[in-house]
Order: C-alpha cells, then structure tokens, then sequence
C-alpha cells in the first residue's frame, strides 16, 4: 500500500469544447499531514478534488487514496475520503441528525455503528440536532457538511473553502475541530482564499496555477523562496525624498521619517542595510524587520509572467 495518503501521477482533464483544466499534474500528500491545494480561481483545484471525489472522469492519468485506485477499486477509494464541498447542498427539510443519518446508509454504515449525535456533538450541533437544516445559519450550515463528510470515518477529509462566508469565531472553532481531527490521525487536504489559514494550518502547501503544479514544497521551505524580507527604519531627520545609492528598494512615507527598505535576505543581511545607511549620512533610530508571507510566494508564483511560461 502507499505511503501517500493521496498519490496523483500525469492527472489530466479536458472538457468537452477542448477546455483543459489539468495539464498532467503530480502530486503526493503525505499520510497524517495537513496539505494545503492553492491556486487562483480556475485554476483546476476544484477539478482535482471532483476527480477524487468520483464527480468528474479524468481524461488521462492516475489517481490513488489511501492506496486505493479511483478506477479499479472505486468503491474502496470513495470510502477513504470525506469531501466538503464549498456549496453548501443539502435537503433543507432533514434535519441535521436525518442527513448524517441518511449519509451514513448511503456509505453502508451499519446502525449501531453510526456517529450521528457524536458528531454533531464535535460540530457544536448538538442543540440543533432535531431542528430543520433550513433554520441553521451560514455557520452551522457549513459545519453540518464538515460532520456529513466524516459520518463513514475516512481516513482523509478534503476541505474545499471551508470558511467561506464564515465569521472569524466559527472560523476558529472550525480550524479547532480540524487539529483535533488531525491530531487522531486524519489527513486534511485544504483549499482556501485566506492564505494566512493555509500558512498556520498546512505543513505541506502545493500551487496550482492553469491547471500546473507551480510549487509543491513544505510551507517554511515554500517561505524560504520567496526571498524578500523588508527593513522598516525610523529616521532621525525628516528627508524629501527616498535617497539613492542604496543597495535595494527604498520607499519613503509621506510623513518623510520611515523608510521601507526591501532586500532579497538570501543574498544581502540587514546588518548590510544599515551599514549603508550610515555611508549615506542617515541617523537611525529605530528598526523592525519583516519576512515574506504566503501571500507574497502565492502572488509570485501565479503572476501572469509565470502563467505564461512553457509547462
């Protein structure tokens, strides 16, 4: 069986009309990780996950969970993974505890082994349990798909913009619920928009740009990349404008005091920086240093310089 919780090799889609959402993506998320699937709107993360999920036929290529190949053991496959998807769908007459109910028969879960109040319980749904799932809000509803996803126990959840249209605390008792799921041993695959959710929670974090693979690497080694870090001073005379000569960007602000200065850290130290200020005759009188952050990697790696780049 594979180490790999998720094993994608040469995975293709073209739709009908010769729209092509994948050009042969590799991928491998690892057992037990958190894994972060990133990428620009239309960028063939949504089609990837449908491809797993058993909701759209692949053109070419192979997919494998938990071990198991989405085309010859389907059934086996279907079982090892819980989907949630950005839609919140479901039948707004069950109620909470019906549909998880409902769920686990279509998964072939036995009676006495279901986990329906269990799970709402873990969702903080346990209140609404019997309450029609049309009376939930946004929130609610969207935890109701986090427990629907897991009423066979699979051993990888895929996360599909889970906290879209969340408020900041359902937003944390979400990511709350998911440590504690990762904790136990679950694999989470995660796409979302709030890439500084992806840089807390994912170990592992791919890019996927025009239905590419652009990065794949573990988060800190995907930050080390990104190169820039910023030196922002405080000046001790106020200057007109930025000076030059500098050994990097150098931007002034309005009130003329505090200079953002901008240097690749692989290549240059911030002792450097400082050092030239002083040879240039600038008085400093306080300093604090920033890194690059996801956002910054994600806006490079998917620029339209690098979307138009050969495969």
């Amino acid at each position: 069986m594979s180490e790999a919780a998720i094993e994608i090799r040469g995975l293709e889609k073209t739709y009908a009309g010769g729209k092509v959402a994948l050009h042969g993506i590799d991928l491998e998320v690892p057992r037990g990780s958190i894994f972060g699937l990133l990428g620009p709107n239309g960028a063939g993360k949504s089609t990837t996950i449908n491809i797993l999920a058993g909701l759209v036929n692949k053109t070419g290529g192979s997919a494998r969970i938990w071990g198991f190949d989405i085309d010859q053991q389907p059934r086996n496959a279907k079982r090892s993974i819980g989907i949630v998807p950005q839609e919140i769908i479901f039948d707004a007459f069950f109620t909470p505890f019906e549909t998880l109910e409902l769920q686990a028969g279509l998964f072939g879960v036995p009676k006495a082994e279901r986990r329906s109040m269990e799970l709402l319980r873990a969702v903080r749904l346990e209140d609404k349990a019997h309450a029609y799932s049309r009376t939930l809000s946004g929130g609610m509803k969207r935890r109701l798909l986090v427990a629907k996803a897991l009423v066979h126990n699979p051993p990888v959840l895929v996360l599909d913009e889970p906290t879209a249209g969340v408020d900041i605390e359902l937003r944390a008792q979400l990511w709350d619920y998911v440590r504690e799921l990762n904790a136990l041993g679950t694999t989470i695959v995660l796409t979302t928009h709030y890439l500084e959710e992806a840089e807390e929670l994912c170990d592992r974090i791919a890019i996927i740009n025009h239905g590419r693979v652009v990065a794949n690497a573990d988060t800190r080694s995907l930050l080390a990349e990104a190169g820039d870090k910023q030196l922002v001073v405080t000046l001790a005379d106020r200057l007109e404008t930025a000076p030059g000569g500098l050994p990097c960007k150098a931007v002034l602000d309005a009130g003329g005091h505090m200079l953002t200065l901008t240097y690749d850290k692989r290549r240059q130290t911030a002792g450097e920086i400082l050092a030239a200020l002083t040879g240039a005759g600038l008085a400093v009188v306080d300093v604090s240093t920033q890194d690059a952050d996801l956002e910054d990697v994600f806006l490079k790696l998917t620029s339209p310089s690098v979307a138009s780049a050969p495969a």
